[in-house]
């Protein structure tokens, strides 16, 4: 699927990537109107109906992926709420070794999420995978999430890299588009970035877990 020897430059996603997405999918589905709820004295099933809709009013904006704007805006603490539920926080099958590899076989890794900062920080110290990479990248630092160009344009003016040998690994379909659109030249998606929901991405070229593409380094 892969020719190792025409890359250069491996960015990978968190959420869904290397972090099994059933913590984030659990906090904002479940959890978060819970907590709501408790808090403001109404029922559960209508507060989680209520978010929901507001939540994917913001899909894909930077918004959507901002603590402080979510906190600012349900008058909550999201990080603490977060904290509350951090042992759900965990690292999907085969990634710490892929990333080791990676650095085995002298490929630049870079860390690009959309992220909050905020949330960065929660799950580099439940997972410690913050050590593993070169360059570490949240879109909030650019004022364009993953999905706008701008975001690929602004990175490049920060690290330059080349596209055509830069292989971006994503779980999420419209930011593999941005990817593609900009000139990413590999592509990889995966099949089910949260463990507790069957998902087949078509489209794109797709794995279930990185030790699919980690050949023993004699091979590389």
């Amino acid at each position: 699927m892969i020719n190792w020897q025409s890359i250069d430059t491996v960015m990978l996603d968190m959420d869904g990537t290397l972090l099994d997405l059933h913590f984030d999918n659990y906090f904002w589905v479940e959890y978060l109107p819970q907590r709501y709820a408790q808090i403001h004295g109404r029922e559960f099933a209508t507060v989680r109906d209520e978010l929901a809709g507001q939540i994917a009013s913001y899909e894909g904006s930077l918004q959507w992926y901002c603590l402080d704007f979510w906190s600012d805006t349900l008058a909550l603490d999201i990080r603490s709420l977060k904290e509350e539920v951090k042992h759900k926080i965990s690292i999907r099958p085969h990634v710490t070794d892929f990333l080791a590899w990676l650095r085995r076989i002298d490929k630049k890794v870079m860390l690009v999420t959309n992220a909050h900062p905020q949330v960065m920080s929660l799950k580099f110290e439940v997972t410690q995978i913050d050590r593993h990479f070169d360059l570490i990248v949240s879109s909030h630092e650019f004022s364009h999430p993953k999905e706008a160009q701008e975001f690929w344009h602004a990175l490049a003016a920060r690290e330059p890299f080349d596209p055509a040998r830069t292989l971006f690994v994503d779980d999420t379909l419209r930011v593999l588009d941005s990817a593609r659109d900009y000139g990413i030249g590999h592509l990889l998606a995966i099949h089910q970035p949260d463990s507790r929901i069957a998902r087949r991405v078509s489209g794109y070229p797709a794995i279930e877990h990185f030790d699919e593409i980690m050949p023993s380094a004699e091979g590389v």
